[in-house]
């Protein structure tokens, strides 16, 4: 469920930052495209979508461990390159937002509150799927994996964001769908929201997770900000 709100709290969120898969947008489709290529390439069945878009934000190794949990390291390894490779091709092609986030979007501009992504995305395939989303313009600050030394759980570029965003941390209100958003979000100070629409399996345990909100939809931010 999504957690009462203190009046406070909204009054102070001057800022919205967005993890970006599973939050922002749902990119599994991509990223298991790119795999199945992979997989493809290297003699082994393909796996469905559904199987493994828990998996997807939680980068390209484990998605090629979580297909060939069988194989060795060095075939890992070899997947997760053919991965990366292959999804340079097809990054932002399959992918969406999710619903109710276009109104969310549209929301946060018309009210001016200014928005953003801190992702571990590395920017070579962050700035690409941003401009096929159309969302080059709108976004006030795009933080990737390689923004800063360290990507979350380090606060560095959730600090970094804020200070591109020019808000202070605790007037931000950042969404993320895994428990490394979350601990960055509550250690740089942000309210912590969890996206609770994104890839989030049932072995993961988001109750525990440091967070001062939990959304069940796009659509529920919106009625907390609104």
């Amino acid at each position: 469920m999504t957690q009462a709100f203190d009046t406070a709290n909204k009054i102070n969120i001057k800022a919205v930052l967005f993890d970006l898969d599973g939050t922002l947008a749902d990119t599994a489709p991509d990223l298991v495209g790119a795999l199945n290529m992979s997989l493809s390439e290297l003699g082994y069945p393909r796996v469905s979508l559904e199987a493994m878009r828990h998996i997807a934000s939680d980068g390209s190794l484990a998605m090629a461990v979580a297909a060939l949990p069988d194989a060795s390291e060095e075939v890992h390894l070899k997947a997760q390159q053919l991965l990366l490779n292959f999804y340079s091709e097809v990054n932002g092609k399959f992918c969406h937002l999710f619903a109710g986030m276009p109104e969310l979007l549209s929301h946060l501009n018309a009210q001016g509150i200014p928005f953003g992504i801190v992702t571990n995305k590395p920017a070579r395939y962050t700035r690409p799927l941003i401009a096929a989303l159309d969302l080059t313009q709108s976004m006030k600050t795009v933080i990737s994996g390689d923004s800063t030394l360290y990507a979350k759980p380090h606060t560095a570029p959730m600090l970094l964001a804020s200070q591109q965003i020019k808000c202070k941390c605790q007037e931000i209100l950042y969404l993320g769908d895994a428990k490394r958003d979350l601990v960055a979000a509550h250690a740089s100070g942000m309210l912590g929201g969890i996206a609770l629409w994104g890839y989030i399996s049932d072995a993961d345990t988001p109750e525990d997770w440091p967070s001062d909100y939990q959304f069940n939809t796009p659509g529920d931010v919106l009625k907390f900000l609104s």
